[in-house]
């Protein structure tokens, strides 16, 4: 154990002497570089401005500098030409001809502070606001506060400029910015006085090279997030995650929270499918903003070496990095804050058409009678396959699980099969225990069982008989006698029960 304890610690050590080479000097990779920007703002547009940048001896993940470099020129240009005014005006204001906009970075704990603070004449409101009303952004006259104003600054194609200029009135900019710093698992935060300037806080790790994840998953797929950026995760009845669905939000934590279904948000699929009477929410943040995010499982949380994206793939929406699990699964980084502010109004779109959708469904089929539903319990995916094709080419309806502790997740849901074909060596819980558990239970000790497996021996025959088995199968099996005890134990289901092919 001790040489295990100083083989961890060696390891530990080397890792951080490794990451301490990723990390650079702000003011000696970036600040020449930066007052070079500033410079060239001012005289470009008529104005007089400095930058002065307090804190620079900080230290940063190369990467991450990197990766801000535009989003730091763009607001250094948007101070000069949007904040700081002419000469004339800031002297009739009682201000000092040149303009000052301080950059102030600070380290707290593993997270950087870079501040971007001017003493220009701070954001138009009014201005911002016709310009809203101008785009569809809002409804004329629409009651909204000063930061909701403020906020609209970071909607794509948004800019107050007047004209077409080399350095502003494109209206890309400050949405790329917030983008930008939401993908690296940070936020944006800004404030603004009337006459006395506007300031920007940009919050970011400190390094994306070694980072907390909490790995999450939607169907068959997994994603990782970043853990700063998880609230908590919940479980909640299933009647509340289905009305959240419908109303598109959540009231968790004590307040309303935007619901997403994190499948939606990947394009994967339109919403989630119950499984169970509880099904787990992640309550998620960044800066102010909080949403609920439904997920199929949490799987917990590791900490992973993040991989460069590269060029090709920097510029999608909320991907922060790629990362190796500890199970040799690729992972990717993402931001579901980011995610929800890209995509998140046409997923929920999404799900109000399918269940527009799925009310037309049910009420033209209401006098439809459903084929019997057979379930099928096999550790063995080819195994599972060729029942379910046998099956459903005889027109049953088939329930799959893997084992049988995933069967009686299943079966938790409303509808129940009206037989169960079970394999009996199964990793977590084996066929014998999966009918024990059905017996003793009173919603599904009804439940037929037949057994299907490899061992033809007397004392298993009887050992199942004793549980409650109703029928017992060696490998490999008569398809007609199978299809024939299912028939006869699904036919009470109704009267139009699938015909035998």
């Amino acid at each position: 154990e001790d040489e295990l304890a100083g083989q961890s610690r060696l390891t530990r050590e080397l890792q951080d002497d490794l990451l301490r080479t990723r990390m650079v000097e702000f003011d000696s990779s970036l600040g020449e570089r930066l007052h070079r920007v500033v410079r060239q703002a001012a005289r470009e547009s008529g104005k007089q401005a400095q930058l002065e940048i307090r804190g620079g001896g900080v230290e940063l993940d190369r990467a991450v500098l990197e990766r801000l470099t535009g989003a730091f020129e763009h607001l250094l240009r948007n101070s000069v030409v949007h904040g700081i005014e002419t000469p004339d005006v800031r002297q009739q204001a009682g201000k000092a001809p040149v303009g000052r906009i301080v950059l102030n970075l600070h380290q707290e704990g593993n997270e950087i502070q870079v501040r971007f603070s001017d003493d220009g004449a701070g954001l138009n409101l009014a201005r911002i606001r016709a310009r809203g009303e101008s785009q569809g952004l809002i409804q004329p006259g629409q009651d909204l506060n000063d930061a909701q104003l403020m906020d609209l600054i970071y909607e794509p194609g948004f800019s107050t400029a007047e004209s077409l200029t080399e350095m502003a009135g494109r209206g890309v900019g400050m949405d790329v910015v917030r983008s930008e710093v939401n993908t690296l698992g940070g936020y944006v935060l800004t404030q603004s006085s009337p006459g006395q300037g506007a300031s920007f806080e940009l919050r970011v790790p400190l390094t994306t090279a070694l980072t907390q994840v909490v790995v999450l998953r939607y169907g068959d797929r997994k994603v990782a997030v970043p853990a700063s950026l998880m609230l908590s995760v919940q479980r909640l009845p299933v009647e509340t995650v289905e009305q959240a669905y419908v109303d598109g939000a959540l009231m968790a934590a004590g307040e309303r929270m935007p619901f997403y279904w994190l499948g939606g948000l990947m394009h994967h699929s339109d919403r989630g499918v119950a499984h169970g009477k509880t099904l787990p929410v992640a309550l998620v943040h960044s800066a102010q903003q909080r949403l609920a995010l439904h997920v199929d499982e949490v799987l917990g949380n590791q900490e992973v070496v993040v991989k460069n994206l590269g060029p090709q793939l920097m510029q999608v929406p909320g991907l922060a990095g790629i990362s190796l699990l500890a199970s040799g699964d690729v992972a990717l980084i993402y931001n579901p804050v980011a995610l929800a502010n890209r995509y998140g109004h046409a997923a929920q779109q999404r799900v109000h058409d399918a269940e527009a959708a799925a009310r037309q469904v049910v009420v033209e089929a209401a006098t439809e009678q459903l084929a019997p539903l057979v379930m099928v319990v096999d550790d063995s995916l080819t195994v599972r396959r060729v029942t379910q094709r046998l099956l459903e080419r005889e027109g049953y309806r088939v329930l799959l699980a893997k084992d049988g502790l995933d069967a009686m997740e299943r079966l938790a849901g409303e509808e129940l099969p009206q037989l169960v074909l079970s394999d009996i060596e199964m990793p977590r819980m084996d066929g014998f225990d999966l009918v024990r558990n059905l017996r003793a239970d009173a919603r599904l000790a009804g439940l037929p069982v037949i057994m299907i497996t490899s061992r033809i021996a007397q004392k298993h025959r009887d050992y199942a008989q004793r549980l409650g088995v109703e029928d017992y199968l060696g490998k490999p099996y008569d398809e007609e006698h199978l299809l024939g005890l299912i028939a006869r134990y699904t036919s009470h289901h109704s009267a139009g029960k699938p015909a035998r092919a």
